[in-house]
């Protein structure tokens, strides 16, 4: 801004200096003018304001992360035993049932039909046991007596013996049919949530056929691959633990959706597979966690959390502190003149919205929070502190 009205003036009459020109009383006019007339330099800029908080030295808890699936704890696959026309669906799909409750039915008149027909070849067996019997009472005394041969006494207990093999195959044939016309109907051997129908009313279905599944989902099981080198750290800490034995049961675990959401109940640890697979180098873990309402489906995504360690004294900052840049991170340290330091680190684990740095800080030296990406090294800036949200939103991964 210039405040001088000569100054301004001497302006005016250079811009229309080109209209003047050949006059001589122009030079010397805008010599006299211009004597003396200076313009104010524009004031500096203000330092860029950044937030800035100190570094931490903490207990960090180390965590373990494995991505796995739910899965009922039981699963049924209900299956019928008969062949035969579907004759009724007895459930509804979806519904929870309960244990030995009617699912199916399969048309039960064929087996009927054989039940009828095998108490008929019993009856049959059972009289032609009970003449054998009458014929090997009578020839006895006969036979003593020699009113009789002792062929036909013999023929006569040899036809007992095979009436009573006779009755009780028969007998047999009798159970099996029972058993056929009880398999017509198809009940759940256990309690649990219902899947949806894979036959249909009418389908000829065939011995062995799946109609559905039954499942327990409360609580649901949750298996992910653990590495080996995970398995040998956790056993060895358990080892050395004063109770080795509660130690793996009784740590918590956080388990997160496909939403990102974490579960509002902590599991626990179940058991480890027997072998670790070759192929993979892992080891199958098995976890179970409350499933009020069966919300958990068998199938679903599931993240699942620990804390595994605890390293001791680490130093920590805000991660909105670190920036990521194609894998190399980096922080802005504020020095005691306020001038800015752009330094690389190595981070460790993230845990509750804060980063653990290995190397590259030291404690008490503060670091940018909000406003990195607007400065530069050796910028002198103003240093505000910064001030943590009142709740964390959860845990970053």
């Amino acid at each position: 801004m210039i405040k001088d009205p000569a100054c301004a003036l001497s302006r005016r009459v250079r811009s229309a200096r080109g209209l003047m020109r050949g006059a001589l009383v122009v030079p010397g006019l805008l010599l006299g003018l211009s004597f003396g007339c200076k313009e104010e330099a524009p004031p500096p800029p203000p330092p860029p304001q950044v937030t800035v908080t100190d570094v931490v030295q903490k207990d960090v808890p180390v965590y373990g992360e494995w991505v796995g699936t739910t899965e009922g704890k039981i699963n049924a696959q209900i299956r019928a035993r008969v062949q035969g026309y579907l004759q009724s669906q007895e459930y509804t799909e979806g519904s929870v049932v309960q244990q030995d409750q009617l699912l199916f039915t399969i048309d039960p008149r064929p087996y009927e039909s054989a039940l009828a027909d095998a108490k008929g070849e019993l009856g049959q067996a059972t009289a032609a046991l009970t003449k054998a019997q009458q014929d090997v009472t009578r020839y006895r005394p006969l036979a003593k007596q020699g009113a009789v041969s002792q062929r036909e006494l013999d023929d006569a207990v040899q036809a007992e013996i095979s009436g009573r093999a006779r009755v009780d195959s028969a007998r047999a044939k009798v159970e099996q049919a029972e058993l056929n016309l009880a398999w017509t109907r198809v009940t759940s051997p256990i309690a649990g949530l219902a899947g949806i129908s894979v036959a249909q009313i009418g389908d000829l279905i065939a011995s062995n056929t799946v109609l559905t599944t039954v499942s327990q989902l409360d609580p649901i099981k949750v298996h992910f691959p653990m590495s080996e080198q995970q398995y040998l750290q956790f056993t060895r800490e358990a080892a050395e633990s004063s109770t080795p034995v509660e130690r793996g049961a009784s740590l918590p675990l956080d388990l997160y959706l496909a939403d990102g959401g974490k579960y509002a109940h902590a599991g626990r640890f179940a058991l480890a597979d027997r072998q670790v697979d070759p192929t993979t180098g892992t080891i199958t873990i098995v976890s179970y966690f409350p499933n009020p309402g069966n919300i958990l489906r068998p199938g679903q995504f599931a993240k699942v959390r620990a804390a595994i360690a605890m390293s001791k004294g680490a130093l920590v900052v805000p991660q909105r502190a670190v920036l990521d840049q194609q894998g190399q991170f980096q922080v802005g340290v504020v020095g005691p003149d306020n001038k800015v330091e752009l330094r690389l680190v190595e981070v460790g684990t993230r845990t509750e919205g804060e980063w653990v740095v290995r190397k590259g800080l030291k404690p008490g030296e503060r670091v940018i929070v909000e406003g990195l990406q607007k400065v530069r090294a050796g910028v002198v800036v103003e240093a505000k502190p910064y001030v943590a949200p009142a709740a964390n939103a959860g845990s970053e991964s």
